[in-house]
């Protein structure tokens, strides 16, 4: 884990196979922001394959986070194609043969304690990740 994320206490975690729903494996939390990581599981290595995030900090200090926060996104926010997460995912484990992922998610904009931009937090994890790997996240294409 990196050391950043830390001091994200309201986090967790959720296995994906390709015979599960998505729907109902998803522990994330709705109305929230933050970001969420995914590894690749096969045997018994773990490769992360991708950061992402969601909410909005306005210039008043306050959070704009989308309806359904870190659940919707990770559900029903779009990869692969113009399509949910719950279809791409599932289909992408296939052609590259990833028997699980597993998502670990953290609230990074929560209560007067904890005020971090959840795409700041995404950015600085993946600064991590580049300067260790040189390159992105392979489900990353851009940031």
């Amino acid at each position: 884990m990196y050391k950043e994320l830390e001091k994200f206490k309201a986090t967790n975690s959720f296995t994906f196979t390709v015979n599960d729903s998505l729907e109902e494996a998803c522990n994330a939390p709705e109305g929230s922001a933050g970001i969420f990581i995914v590894y690749a599981v096969q045997g018994g290595e773990k490769e992360l394959i991708m950061v992402g995030s969601t909410g909005t900090v306005q210039n008043d200090g306050t959070l704009k986070s989308k309806n359904g926060g870190l659940y919707d996104k990770i559900v029903n926010g779009h990869q692969f194609a113009k399509t949910g997460r719950k279809y791409s995912w599932p289909a992408q484990m296939k052609l590259e043969n990833i028997e699980a992922l597993e998502v670990v998610w953290y609230e990074t904009f929560a209560g007067d304690d904890v005020k971090a931009i959840p795409t700041a937090v995404e950015g600085q994890v993946l600064q991590n990740f580049l300067d260790e790997n040189g390159k992105l996240p392979k489900w990353n294409v851009a940031f």
